[in-house]
């Protein structure tokens, strides 16, 4: 949920299911519990301190601005990013061929799965090329970084030692994206800034 909206739908929550008996910091999560015993339990995306008031803490800490960097890999693009909140600061969209089609047997088949690893491989060094020059200028005062795409991919880009320190700000679960283009690049804010949200209503309990 976009913390812009948390306040209004809290609100509405104890419109529906009474006002809150129970509230309780839960390390990175607050606990709610509504007069008719539904269950509301919040996560916030950076974090928080817990200081009363607890639910005004929450969701004033849920919408505060955090600098954040995102780094998009899948075979044959990538793309990073530092954000200010929701607005991008500065980025890199960037491709290079990998080829996609299988080949016949045979020795043809091995020269092709050469290629292809070979093509992928430079797809991994073009990435931690545009990371360091990208990303690393930024580093200091980020929040976290938030990864998407093929995760082995990723996983490669991050082991190369100039970016250990992006690296050790690595949070999950990792970004659902699809081809790492400007447009899904600038979509990333909606996932990483979301307060995660469970409830559980009286109903939805098991008799």
């Amino acid at each position: 949920m976009s913390p812009e909206r948390l306040g209004r739908w809290l609100d509405g929550v104890a419109t529906r299911h009474g006002s809150f008996s129970e509230v309780v910091p839960d390390g990175e999560r607050l606990h709610l519990v509504c007069a008719d015993t539904t269950t509301v339990l919040l996560r916030a995306p950076f974090g928080w301190v817990p200081a009363p008031p607890l639910i005004a803490g929450f969701t004033a800490a849920a919408a505060r601005p955090h600098r954040a960097a995102v780094l998009l890999v899948r075979r044959g693009r990538w793309a990073v990013g530092v954000f200010d909140g929701d607005r991008l600061m500065v980025s890199k969209v960037d491709a290079r061929q990998v080829q996609g089609r299988t080949a016949a047997g045979g020795w043809s088949q091995q020269r092709f799965a050469r290629r292809r690893a070979n093509q992928t491989d430079a797809v991994v060094g073009h990435a931690v090329e545009t990371a360091v020059r990208v990303l690393l200028p930024h580093a200091e005062g980020l929040a976290a970084l938030f990864t998407g795409g093929d995760r082995a991919l990723v996983d490669e880009v991050l082991s190369d030692r100039r970016l250990a320190g992006l690296a050790a700000l690595r949070r999950e679960p990792p970004l659902g994206v699809g081809e790492p283009t400007k447009a899904t690049l600038l979509e990333t804010p909606e996932q990483f800034r979301a307060v995660a949200v469970t409830i559980v209503e009286p109903g939805d309990r098991p008799a």
